[in-house]
């Protein structure tokens, strides 16, 4: 029987996000320590089997309530179901003529929830990748990025950029231009400009998240794009900004310019901080990382940060001060 399994990293999102859902432009990276990973398997009919994050049966009302502080409403089985069906009308679409076996497909995830480090587009991301393996298509590398945001924006009306399944698609570190004049239509598809960056060049990064419960992403993303669709100038500049910090950190990598680097970052997150509320919660891990020396901007939505920091003397104080406040702090992989 053929096995097959795919993975799909977590990742940070280092400079620019969120202007990725806004014609802007960002650099993110994968975390290899964390990942969805997702088994298919030939079967006499399809189905999608629920793991623990799915769980609809509990001890008590006190458990459920603690379930839907972790992990939301939902588990993964909804992204994977909305995955298969997007695959099979892009495939229709396309022409493509898929065999008519069948199968089982399961995920599995050690990605910390709720904390902004792309957890469900990398459940989407390793089932696409598991489909295509499957059904032996050919779906442009450029072109998947698009398919797996369409299931959360299209299928599911979850706001999302596009930044999160380029990442997770390319792996690594990655540049990402998503401005008007650079986006191409592709299959009904929007794709971006998408650039490998060689990590050589960063300098020591680190990040920390909440082991403690953060928030969807959706809590963050829809009223903000709520407020860009109507015009908001303080939302709408801020996007530039953040593109314009973009362009700033990418030739401070490339010049091994740390000190620019540290301030672009703080500066994302000042720029963040003036369009968003900020829990005081979250708000503290950046103060704890600034207050080790370190640059400190939120890694997504929100619940973990990314940043810059100089030496293991520095690194370890970051320990110090974000485990203080229930916070891990690691040494991403990329």
């Amino acid at each position: 029987m053929q096995i097959i399994r795919k993975r799909a990293y977590a990742r940070a999102g280092f400079v620019g996000n969120p202007s990725d859902g806004y014609n802007g432009k960002t650099i993110a990276f994968t975390i290899k320590q964390f990942f969805a990973e997702v088994t298919l398997y030939e079967w006499p009919k399809v189905e999608i089997v629920w793991s623990d994050d799915d769980q609809s049966s509990f001890r008590s009302i006190q458990e459920l309530v603690e379930d839907v502080e972790l992990h939301g409403y939902y588990g993964g089985v909804r992204l994977i179901k909305a995955t298969i069906k997007r695959f099979y009308e892009y495939c229709q679409v396309k022409g493509f003529r898929l065999h008519k076996r069948t199968f089982s497909i399961r995920y599995s995830t050690s990605i910390p929830r709720a904390v902004g480090m792309a957890g469900s587009s990398a459940i989407i991301v390793a089932t696409l990748r598991a489909l295509i393996e499957f059904y032996q298509v050919d779906i442009p590398k450029h072109v998947q990025p698009s398919l797996a945001l369409s299931v959360e924006s299209l299928e599911l009306g979850i706001a999302a950029g596009l930044q999160d399944r380029v990442v997770q698609i390319y792996e690594g570190l990655v540049a990402m231009d998503f401005a008007k004049e650079k986006m191409t239509l592709e299959d009904d598809l929007e794709c971006g400009q998408y650039e490998s960056l060689d990590t050589q060049q960063l300098p020591p990064v680190y990040v920390a998240y909440s082991t403690e419960v953060g928030e969807p992403t959706y809590v963050v993303h829809n009223p903000l794009r709520a407020r860009y669709n109507s015009g908001d100038l303080d939302v709408v500049n801020a996007m530039k900004t953040f593109a314009d910090l973009t362009d700033q950190a990418r030739q401070a990598i490339a010049a091994g310019d740390s000190q620019k680097l540290h301030e672009v970052i703080n500066k994302n997150f000042d720029t963040r901080a003036s369009i968003c509320n900020i829990a005081e919660s979250q708000r503290a891990m950046i103060n704890a990382a600034r207050k080790a020396g370190a640059s400190a901007k939120f890694a997504g939505s929100g619940g973990a940060i990314v940043g810059t920091y100089s030496d293991e003397a520095m690194f370890q104080k970051l320990n110090i001060e974000l485990a203080a406040i229930n916070c891990k702090t690691i040494k991403p992989v990329i």
